[in-house]
């Protein structure tokens, strides 16, 4: 492994990191770039699923009493079926197609929010949008590791305090992304040279994790808000431009 692909490893697991511990999601959107530009593929996408979980583990553990044990299987319910019907077509469904409408969608909730002059402030709960929040939610995460995309744009619907929001993302991606290690695993994806390629990364990905969960832990409630708003429309333009990237370059 050379120095400049080391280099490109650590930038990604600090960026990741970071984004990680301020959010409670967007290890993939942040660290990927720098993570494809240095290894193969599937070698990004599991390393992407592996510091998730890394990154996840400090973000949970710094709102662990906020969690709401009944509100989280309302989304996790769902999202175990969609995991296993998107795990089911993995081999027929267009992942490159389906990561441009989520960035579509990204780009539009994100910008339409963060040029609106009031933020949204959802007081009733709507089960059912939750539920199909949660299918979607495990769907993409077995097919592109997008979990959070979509649970993040409709919790910050929700006028909910920040530890609240942060409460249900983190378990939510954590349990998801879990699962997918584990199918990663059961079919012989993790070997010996992944490993090698976490060990580099993990220490700079906790080293970012944490001093994202610093700064979480000093923004406000609304600050919460607009910034998960905010992260939603930059990870809508990042995802778009990666896979207009990959598709040029492919042809």
């Amino acid at each position: 492994m050379s120095v400049d692909v080391v280099w490109l490893i650590i930038a990604g697991a600090l960026a990741g990191g970071f984004v990680n511990g301020l959010a409670g999601f967007g290890t993939g959107l942040f660290a990927l770039g720098w993570w494809l530009a240095a290894l193969p593929p599937l070698d990004a996408v599991i390393t992407v699923v592996i510091m998730s979980l890394v990154g996840g583990l400090q973000g949970l553990y710094a709102v662990r009493k906020a969690v709401d044990l009944p509100q989280l299987a309302r989304f996790i319910l769902p999202a175990l079926v969609g995991l296993g019907v998107g795990y089911a077509f993995l081999d027929t469904i267009n992942a490159a197609i389906l990561k441009f409408l989520v960035a579509f969608m990204l780009i539009l909730y994100g910008g339409y929010f963060t040029f609106s002059r009031k933020l949204p402030t959802l007081h009733k709960r709507y089960p059912v949008i939750d539920g199909w929040a949660g299918f979607v939610g495990g769907l993409l995460g077995v097919i592109s590791g997008l979990s959070g995309a979509v649970l993040t744009m409709w919790c910050s619907l929700y006028d909910w305090p920040k530890d609240e929001r942060r409460a249900l993302i983190q378990p939510f991606n954590m349990i998801v992304l879990g699962s997918v290690f584990a199918l990663m695993a059961w079919r012989g994806l993790i070997d010996a040279h992944i490993w090698f390629i976490a060990a580099v990364a993990f220490p700079f990905s906790v080293m970012g994790t944490q001093i994202g969960i610093f700064v979480f832990r000093r923004l406000t409630d609304r600050g919460f808000q607009q910034l998960l708003i905010w992260l939603i429309l930059v990870s809508g333009f990042m995802l778009a431009g990666r896979e207009l990237t990959a598709k040029i370059l492919t042809g």
